[in-house]
């Protein structure tokens, strides 16, 4: 095991779904990181279901066994620039694949996620 890890929302929903390759990539980093984003598109999602306790205790003692990447003012500054860089280059994303992103550079953390829009964002680590 290597280094660090950040997942987008996605990435822990297909682990959650025991995806072999999301198992595969993350097994193979020592520390799982969470985004402040991702943890709050958990809790919404839990929230948000059909089993409301089951899901929040599964998705509380995940996001406990994570390392979370919160946002700090040097993260909203990246963000700025981040999101005005894909404005120009008329390649918006979603707000909180911003923050995202910004946690992931700031921190210098690969990120695992399946959305190709990351792909636009210079320097951003993709790992699929």
């Amino acid at each position: 095991m290597t280094g660090k890890i950040s997942l987008d929302t996605n990435a822990v929903i297909g682990l959650f779904r025991n995806d072999p390759r999301i198992t595969k990539i993350i097994a193979s980093y020592s520390t799982i990181c969470l985004p402040v984003p991702v943890v709050a598109e958990l809790l919404y999602a839990a929230r948000n279901s059909h089993r409301v306790t089951d899901n929040l205790k599964t998705h509380n003692e995940f996001i406990e066994s994570c390392s979370i990447l919160n946002i700090t003012k040097e993260t909203a500054d990246r963000y700025s620039m981040l999101r005005l860089q894909l404005k120009q280059k008329g390649r918006p994303i979603p707000e909180n694949d911003l923050w995202i992103a910004s946690l992931c550079l700031e921190q210098s953390v690969p990120l695992c996620t399946e959305d190709a829009h990351f792909d636009s964002i210079d320097g951003l680590v993709i790992v699929r």
